[in-house]
């Protein structure tokens, strides 16, 4: 697979009060003049408001790739992350193993509509609802019906010793305690009906992945996604010398997603792996990334949800088809415009309840100036 030569030429912008800097692309007489000085403008405001931690953006354009980098990897010392400075890429784990679901349809391991259970080994009777059961798709659409994360974590701690323990609880937590809690969920709705944010949901499909092909996910990750792609970069299991850390809004560090939820949110990558990945899902030629993108819930005129990826095509806006992520302590955000051949992400070592919107806004509005 051939990736145009990466342009990134560095700019590195004054020292704020905070000791915040930036580092970004800087042209003359570029149809990327405007988007350069956008992302000049929100990298700077960015690493203004989070003096603490790293914003990292790669652009793809029609194959070509553009890098920019804002703040810093440690704090009150110069030194910027780059396009190879590796996150954790929260939710935008699962789209990855989307895809590892859509190589093994096409490998013909299984369908789609393959009931769950076909694929667990013990007897799951609770796992449907009135006959219907919850189905492969269901695992990647939010429409399973599964709870938001197992353990189920209680709506309120009576004490705090009952948080602790909760907290320890979940550090230990095996693939055996998954599936032994699986017993106890009880459905409301028919699976494949209502959108109900399930991380372990896609948790369970990257187990079911591991018996179907009988390897470790990080194993399939480097084989079907990674090393094709080279990807270099992009681990589930992340040396801890090379683990950025992680902030909330206040600066606090915060701890990384657990390996046994890799599959959901766990996965950690760069700027310059993700462009590669962002340009391999541009290209729809190819049937694996072509059946992510083929919406199993909604109406994808208004909103539809495909094998992780969330899409719309609202006309005359071109087709979108994107995914957010957030854990305690990083924020991303990835999408793409295939028909315009344009993509972008961005990712943050904060995360708080703006971040991952103010991702958002800047990614819509670079694609905007890409494509006036």
């Amino acid at each position: 697979m051939h990736f145009p030569k990466t342009i990134t030429i560095v700019l590195l912008l004054s020292l704020t009060a905070h000791l915040t800097f930036g580092q970004t692309i800087k042209t003359s007489n570029s149809p990327m003049a405007k988007v350069d000085s956008f992302i000049q403008m929100q990298g700077a405001a960015f690493a203004k408001e989070y003096s603490f931690v790293a914003l990292s953006i790669g652009v793809t354009q029609n194959g070509k790739t553009y890098f920019y980098n804002f703040g810093t990897t440690k704090y009150k010392q110069k030194q910027l992350p780059s396009s190879t400075t590796t996150y954790e890429i929260g939710s935008i784990s699962k789209t990855i193993t989307g895809t590892l679901l859509a190589q093994a349809v096409i490998d013909g391991k299984v369908r789609l509509d393959d009931d769950i259970r076909k694929y667990i080994s013990a007897n799951y009777p609770n796992l449907e609802y009135e006959g219907q059961p919850i189905r492969l798709s269901h695992l990647l659409n939010h429409s399973s019906g599964l709870p938001f994360n197992l353990p189920v974590k209680p709506g309120k701690f009576v004490t705090l010793q009952d948080s602790i323990a909760f907290e320890q609880k979940r550090t230990i937590y095996t693939p055996k305690d998954f599936f032994t809690d699986l017993h106890q969920i009880k459905l409301v709705n028919i699976p494949g009906v209502n959108l109900n944010y399930s991380n372990a949901a896609t948790q369970l499909l990257g187990f079911i992945l591991e018996r179907i092909y009988q390897m470790p996910f990080n194993e399939l990750v480097q084989k079907y996604i990674a090393s094709p792609l080279k990807m270099n970069r992009t681990y589930s299991l992340m040396p801890k010398t090379q683990q950025l850390p992680g902030h909330n809004g206040i600066g606090k560090t915060m701890s990384y997603v657990l390996p046994q939820e890799a599959a959901a949110a766990g996965i950690y990558s760069t700027t310059e792996d993700l462009i590669r990945y962002a340009q391999w899902h541009i290209d729809e030629s190819n049937p694996v990334v072509k059946l992510t993108h083929q919406p199993t819930w909604g109406n994808i005129q208004y909103y539809a949800m495909g094998l992780n990826w969330q899409m719309d095509d609202k006309a005359p806006m071109p087709r979108r088809v994107f995914q957010s992520g957030g854990t305690l302590g990083f924020s991303s955000y990835l999408i793409i415009h295939p028909e315009q051949k344009n993509g972008i992400v961005l990712l943050t070592n904060v995360s708080d309840q703006n971040t991952q919107g103010q991702l958002s806004v800047i990614a819509k509005e670079v694609l905007k100036l890409l494509e006036q």
